[in-house]
């Protein structure tokens, strides 16, 4: 029933993007008309990612048998069907006669069913928010985002229902204030770095920064991607500025590399390449603002903080000219200042460049007659005054109706006619500086005597009469200003700092965020409703948050060390001074089950402990201890429960590989008892740590690492029990947190959310290695900070740092659950993880040193009769792990004992001394590197203890080397070192210790200084004294393809 509810939903877009491409087809003659429907047919790609590309052409192609279709809107600045004369001229020269056999393939095509209506080409300003959302069919779907971007612009697209169009983190966001819904714009693999919008505000183009970086142009009224542009940038730098002209025919873009380019797209035409470009000097600075000229599409103009430049292009020649006069001090002989946004005059012969000194630099359109020489035949500019406008610094200029507006740093508004003579201004509203301004696209209503207008500052003081607009503020506000009668509404006020703190209530539908602006806010997730907020005061930036288990407190850790404890309800201090023994930043909170104990951690690796004391019959809470108990970075700090007596206990892991746990009942006033202390890795270093679910009768403690794998610990002896190849995203695991279930019938089947580097997923647990038990997706493409689950389990929460946003994911448990079906029983989905599959070189290879090793145990020149097992004793296993390329340390090997030994002693109280091929297999995949070795990871080895020699490599000298073989880590004898150089030298006979009739062993006649070189780098190390073939990529799964087996 799934497949065929998607085959139908696929069928659908289908349909519906072919007639909308036959949308556009409009005025162009049949011979056009057919040309390109045969095209579509042949090179079709569905719309409904950003990724496909719409083969439609143009805004305004018609066929004069085909019905007209217009759009449902009205258009203040024309018809997007009026195509420029150039236009018209360039498609009258192409060859658009199809051949015969296209013309009759078109013939036969349902014309009917491309004719009807699509969804893009019916579609009105509010349907939108009238579909109804289909049911969810991937693991993870956005539902909600919480902030956004106030670095870029805030749209106002319709009035009637207050619809805005924003950026947050790498999503756009349309947002219906009246019904509190939002459409999501999602497709960008990077945080979107501009955006801009048509002047009829049907169509949305996006950019962002980064690898992989993208332009998608968007339909507003559907929420569909219409195009996309994949190589904007060859060198992945993404966009820094960019514009679309006002009948949405062409955008322009200016890139973010160290050479900033030009760029002028004709979209429409549905083309990978600009139509023209252009390279700009660096002198110019960095450009980060750029306009269209509203009544010429062949004009632009864009500043930098110091330059301001004037564009226009020719789409025959695909010439792109500009002129960027110096504009000094010594122009005016007056301070000019630094620009920040540029438009085009009322009268179009000039261009407006506002500066942070409170100054307008009018500038001269200069065009030359047609007697001028070739090189001087474009227009130029001249800065022709510099008009003092303001005191304040103006942040935005721009254009409405008949004025000129500008906001300044003041939070001040103000309007000038076309003589840049004061009209109105808005002061009294105390907003903090002004980062934008959008009007509204519909005209103001006539004054009547039923309207408020204000009166303007002239002499006849008539009515001011403005379009209503939206106001963005440099506090991260959004305001939206009814002019009729001057009404000011706050709109959304969001944290204007990063935002690294969530929590969710542990039985109620509520989130608690927190930012380093010193914002708290807490929001009814299920109702989308702000509910109440707190701002600290200045230098008190939120890092950590966490509600008790009781739900009545909240724990709030800050940058500077400062602990407070909140009331839930009310975010009012629940201690009489907050607690301030940490000289900094608090990054780990967490409670006891019985809210008797709260625990923190901070990045001076110390953890400290608070306790709830009763006095004069009322709960206090007091500090008891802090200790530095780790030499790095803490991960986790983790209460949990003595199962003999119910009393709490403490534990933390850090990245010094140290899992501490620490002694609450003997802790008292400035000493915090250890109990215990172990080591959880070699080689990795702990990522994170939670409570395995009691899946088992055996309780666990989940560890992850930086080497991509997830490993139980007895939560008492703190054994390492299993090692499993955890979800391999890019990034290792940051945070894990086990999903919370509705209902006890639920606790036989658990899951568990994680984040990495930059994404969020599921895995079913119990974790086995199985790749189709995880799913994973971006969320914050500059890092994940934090994450929270919903008490019910239904949601999960991300929060993306620097990006500004908190993101709340719809959790789908059965498109997770029909993945693993669709991936195979057994060992099934085990054998994609190795090369070739289960028919492959490898897995063969493996499968004849795991028998061979059966004859090998029982005597290779044996003459009695063999015994068939299907079994190999564990003390065989590490022979064929290294036989197959696999070198395990000592403990590693230590841990895979204990994991084959201890598998059934809970259930049976029995040791298993021998394991089978599909068990062994699964414990090699789970157990190796998951990118093999790498040259990488041992030249990383050799910049850690060596140093660089006079050819600039790092190397380690010969004495040095042997000595760290002997005394560092699990060091070797002499004896078992001197041996293993003979054997790689070819001195003994290859697997010459494994062997039993192998006796020569010659170590002692080796001369390691005659061997070694004085001085070994990690090239000589690896191909020359190990003889192994290694891949220089990290990313790979590399091969040994050349190895001198020690089996």
């Amino acid at each position: 029933a799934r497949i065929l509810e998607a085959c139908s939903s696929v069928y659908c877009i289908w349909h519906h993007s072919l007639l909308f491409i036959s949308f556009f087809l409009k005025k162009s003659g049949s011979e056009s008309k057919h040309s390109l429907q045969s095209e579509l047919l042949e090179t079709f790609e569905l719309p409904g990612s950003p990724g496909s590309q719409l083969e439609f052409l143009d805004l305004d192609v018609t066929t004069s048998g085909e019905l007209l279709i217009s759009f449902p809107e009205r258009h203040p600045s024309g018809e997007l069907d009026q195509r420029p004369q150039d236009e018209l001229e360039e498609e009258e020269g192409r060859d658009l006669e199809p051949e015969r056999g296209d013309l009759d393939e078109k013939e036969s095509q349902p014309k009917a069913r491309i004719t009807k209506a699509s969804l893009v080409s019916t579609a009105t300003e509010d349907i939108l928010f009238q579909r109804r959302e289909s049911a969810n069919v991937y693991p993870l779907t956005m539902t909600w985002s919480f902030g956004w971007n106030s670095s870029l612009p805030v749209y106002y697209i319709r009035e009637n229902q207050r619809v805005l169009l924003y950026a947050s983190g790498h999503t756009g966001v349309i947002y219906n204030v009246f019904k509190n819904n939002q459409h999501h714009l999602q497709g960008h693999p990077n945080i979107i770095s501009c955006l801009c919008i048509s002047e009829d505000r049907r169509w949305v183009a996006t950019a962002d920064k980064g690898p992989n970086c993208l332009i998608i142009i968007w339909d507003s009224f559907t929420g569909i991607p219409v195009h996309t542009i994949f190589d904007s940038c060859p060198e992945d730098i993404g966009i820094r500025a960019m514009a679309i002209t006002h009948d949405a025919k062409y955008l322009a873009t200016i890139s973010d590399a160290e050479i900033q380019k030009v760029c002028i797209w004709k979209w429409t035409l549905a083309v990978e390449t600009p139509a023209c470009t252009l390279d700009l000097p660096k002198e110019y600075g960095f450009q980060n603002y750029l306009i269209f000229n509203p009544a010429n599409n062949k004009e632009l103009v864009s500043n930098s903080k110091t330059q301001a430049i004037y564009y226009t292009w020719c789409p025959e020649g695909g010439i792109l000219v500009h002129s960027a006069p110096l504009l000094t001090e010594k122009t005016f002989n007056k301070l000019v200042g630094k620009f920040s946004q540029s438009v085009f005059h009322l009268n179009l012969t000039q261009i407006l460049s506002a500066t942070m000194e409170g100054k307008l630099v009018v500038w001269d359109i200069y065009c030359p007659p047609p007697s001028a020489p070739s090189s001087m035949g474009f227009p130029h500019i001249k800065p022709c005054k510099l008009v003092h406008l303001q005191k304040e610094g103006i942040t935005v200029l721009t254009t409405v109706d008949s004025y000129i507006v500008t906001g300044d740093i003041r939070g001040n508004i103000k309007f000038y006619d076309h003589t840049l003579s004061i009209v109105n201004w808005y002061s009294h509203f105390k907003l903090s500086s002004i980062r934008f301004l959008s009007f509204s696209k519909t005209p103001a209503a006539p004054p009547t005597e039923n309207t408020n207008y204000p009166p303007d500052c002239t002499l006849k003081g008539d009515p001011f009469v403005v379009r209503n607009f939206i106001i963005g503020t440099s506090d991260a506000s959004v305001y939206h200003l009814t002019v009729d009668g001057t009404k000011l509404e706050k709109l959304f006020v969001e944290p204007r700092d990063a935002i690294c703190a969530i929590s969710c209530h542990p039985y109620l539908p509520l989130i608690a965020i927190g930012s380093f602006c010193g914002m708290i806010k807490v929001w009814d997730y299920e109702l989308k409703k702000y509910l109440f907020s707190r701002v600290f005061e200045k230098g008190l930036g939120v890092q950590s948050l966490t509600y008790n288990p009781e739900g009545a407190l909240l724990g709030a850790g800050f940058t500077e060390g400062t602990v407070y404890i909140l009331d839930a309800m009310s975010l009012e201090s629940a201690i009489s001074e907050p607690f301030r023994y940490s000289r900094s930043s608090v990054t780990h909170i967490s409670f006891s089950h019985d809210s008797q104990y709260m625990a923190t951690a901070d990045v001076s690796f110390t953890v400290a402990v608070y306790v709830v004391r009763v006095k004069h019959r009322r709960r206090v809470w007091e500090y008891l201890a802090r200790l530095r108990s780790h030499r790095k970075s803490i991960r986790s700090v983790l209460f949990g429960v003595h199962l003999d007596s119910n009393e709490p206990r403490l534990l933390s892991l850090g990245t010094d590989r140290l899992l501490i746990e620490y002694n609450l009942l003997k802790s008292y006033k400035d000493h915090l008892a250890v109990l215990d202390v172990h080591q959880t890795d070699q080689g990795n270093y702990p990522t994170c740590m939670v409570w395995y679910p009691p899946l088992t009768k055996e309780l666990f403690l989940l560890i992850c690492n930086s080497g991509y794998k997830v490993k139980l610990f007895n939560s008492t002896t703190k054994m390492c029990r299993k090692t499993l190849l955890g979800p391999v995203y890019g990034s290792p695991i940051e945070q894990i947190q086990i999903l919370p279930v509705k209902s006890t019938l639920e606790l036989q089947k658990r899951y568990a959310v994680f984040i990495n580097r930059d994404k969020v997923g599921l895995q079913i647990l119990p974790v086995d290695g199985n790749p189709h038990k995880t799913s994973a997706l971006i969320c914050h493409p500059n890092g994940v900070a934090g994450m929270a689950l919903s008490y019910d389990g239904c949601y999960a929460f991300t929060a993306g740092g620097q990006d500004r946003s908190v993101v709340q994911w719809e959790i789908n448990l059965s498109a997770l659950e029909a993945a693993v079906s669709l991936g195979g029983k057994d060992l099934t989905p085990f054998y994609g993880l190795v090369s070739g599959g289960r028919e492959g070189k490898f897995y063969r290879e493996l499968e004849d040193y795991f028998y061979y090793s059966q004859l090998r145990s029982q005597g290779i020149d044996t003459m009695e009769t063999r015994k068939v097992s299907e079994h190999i004793c564990l003390s065989e296993l590490p022979f064929v792990m290294r036989a197959i390329g696999f070198y395990p340390s000592e403990g590693k090997i230590e841990d895979m004992f204990n994991e084959i030994r201890f598998s059934e002693y809970v259930d049976t109280g029995k040791l298993i001394d021998k394991i089978n091929l599909p068990d062994f297999f699964k414990l090699y995949l789970n157990h190796r590197p998951p990118f093999g070795n790498t040259m990488s990871g041992i030249q990383q080895s050799f910049d850690i203890l060596g140093f660089t020699n006079a050819k600039g490599e790092k190397v380690i000298q010969r004495e040095d080397f042997l000595n760290l073989l002997q005394t560092k880590g699990e060091h070797m004898t002499e004896a078992e070192m001197t041996d293993c150089f003979a054997t790689l030298f070819g001195l003994n006979p290859e697997g010459w210790k494994s062997e039993p009739a192998a006796a020569s062993v010659k170590g002692s006649e080796i001369c390691l200084e005659e061997e070694l070189p004085d001085e070994i780098t990690a090239e000589i190390f690896t191909t020359e004294i190990l003889g192994l073939t290694i891949s220089q990529d990290s990313r790979q799964d590399p091969r040994i393809s050349e190895v001198k087996q020690s089996f």
